[in-house]
């Protein structure tokens, strides 16, 4: 993987989460540009309450919130939200709240890798929509003098190819669920109470694909120690016990409703 040539626009395929306006990095486009540092430089994740996760990243993520999957794909994501385009972790100085695990996929930004059709394979870009790539008073520039990537973007481009391996890693560990016929449709739910203090219907929060326990139970011995020597059954284990997240997420979020509540009265 390599930083890209310089391409026609609309060759580039794929939508992806936070990018919105991706450019192949190139000398040509992108020589006079860098970037700036901030403080708070995750304002752009304030928008993602389910992130991508890498399989690696499990068991860190797991003492966050919960790790889920879904769509056909199976495809595991950090929960940081209960509620589309707000994540409850990123405060508003674009920083993350103390303790919390920022996933790899928020990391690597602006930097990302795209599919380039036309010539079968995949092109490191930059979103040129970032707040903090400007073409002035930057810090750390794309490329020096010479033309050449400077040690910042030689890094950048080090941690996508690193993402890039741990997502194919990662396409391999939902196969081998999806081969063990581990996979069962889960519900999030919540009981609110009632003005009485008795509790209320339960509320569907979300619907996703999770690990069945019974499942994982029922597997012959011979595959559970398959699982247990490939390093899967750590990572299995990771994600069952951050499904207790969902309760962190809606007491979090009664909390805060709560404070808030004051503040609409007047």
């Amino acid at each position: 993987m390599t930083t890209a040539q310089p391409m026609p626009p609309g060759q580039l395929s794929g939508n992806v989460l936070f990018y919105s306006k991706p450019e192949p990095l190139a000398k040509e486009l992108h020589s006079k540009l860098g970037v700036k540092r901030m403080d708070g430089p995750f304002g752009f994740a304030k928008a993602g309450h389910a992130i991508p996760l890498t399989v690696g990243e499990f068991p860190l993520a797991a003492v966050t919130g919960p790790i889920i999957f879904v769509g056909d794909e199976k495809l595991p994501i950090a929960v940081m939200g209960l509620n589309a385009g707000e994540n409850m972790f990123v405060k508003d100085d674009g920083t993350f709240e103390s303790g919390i695990y920022i996933p790899a996929y928020v990391r690597r930004y602006p930097f990302v890798f795209a599919n380039d059709d036309a010539n079968r394979q995949m092109v490191l870009c930059i979103d040129r929509a970032a707040e903090f790539i400007v073409d002035k008073g930057y810090d750390m520039p794309f490329f020096d003098d010479k033309g050449e990537p400077t040690e910042y973007t030689k890094n950048c481009i080090e941690f996508c190819n690193n993402f890039e391996i741990e997502r194919q890693r990662t396409v391999s560990f939902v196969q081998i669920l999806k081969d063990l016929d581990l996979f069962e449709t889960k519900e999030a739910t919540f009981t609110p109470p009632n003005t009485d203090g008795t509790p209320g219907e339960p509320q569907k929060i979300a619907e996703y694909f999770g690990i069945s326990e019974d499942k994982l139970n029922k597997l012959p011995a011979e595959k559970f120690v398959e699982l247990r020597d490939n390093g899967a059954l750590g990572q299995i284990y990771a994600h069952m016990h951050s499904l207790v997240g969902w309760d962190r997420l809606i007491a979090l979020a009664m909390t805060r409703a709560a404070q808030e509540q004051p503040a609409n009265l007047n």
